[in-house]
C-alpha cells in the first residue's frame, strides 16, 4: 500500500486537481472538521451504546461515486481506518490509492506523543459542516 504524509497529500492535491481526498471518518467527525475539498464516505458509523460499526454500504457508495482510475488520498483521524479502506479499495481494483499517515489529527505513540502530524495539526486548509455535494448523504443519493 502506498502511503503519504498529510503535507505530501496536500501537495498532490495542489499539483494535480484530479486528486481526491476521501475522508473515511464518521459523519460527525467529518462535519466537525475536514480537509477542504474532501468527500466523506465513512468506512464505519458511530452507533450510540455500541461504538463504531462497519458501514455496510461503503463499497456501494464508493463504486457509485469514484471511477476505478480515480487518484485517491485516503484519510481518517490518525491513519488506521484509512489504511483498511485503502486495502478494500485496492481489492476492488482502484489503482491510485494512498493512505495518509497521521490522518486528520495526527498519530500518537503509546505515550501520547505525536509521531506523525496530521492535516489539521500542520495547519492545512480545513472546512466544517456537511460539504454539500461532498457529504455522505449526497454521495449516497447516487447509489439509488
Amino acid at each position: 500500500m502506498k502511503e503519504v504524509n498529510a503535507k505530501e497529500a496536500y501537495e498532490k492535491m495542489q499539483n494535480d486537481p484530479e486528486y481526491i481526498y476521501l475522508d473515511v471518518r464518521s459523519i460527525p467527525e467529518y462535519e466537525k472538521g475536514h480537509a477542504t475539498g474532501a468527500i466523506n464516505i465513512p468506512i464505519m458509523h458511530f452507533q450510540p451504546g455500541m461504538g463504531m460499526m462497519p458501514n455496510e454500504d461503503f463499497v456501494k457508495v464508493v463504486e457509485s461515486n469514484l471511477p476505478k482510475n480515480a487518484k485517491l488520498v485516503v484519510g481518517c483521524q490518525m491513519g488506521g481506518r484509512s489504511a483498511r479502506a485503502c486495502e478494500i479499495l485496492t481489492q476492488l481494483g482502484y489503482t491510485d490509492v494512498s493512505n495518509i499517515r497521521g490522518g486528520f489529527s495526527g498519530a500518537m505513540d503509546h505515550m501520547g506523543r505525536m509521531v506523525e502530524p496530521g492535516w489539521s495539526t500542520l495547519g492545512l486548509p480545513v472546512s466544517t459542516g456537511g460539504g454539500d455535494d461532498a457529504s455522505y448523504g449526497k454521495l449516497c443519493e447516487k447509489t439509488k
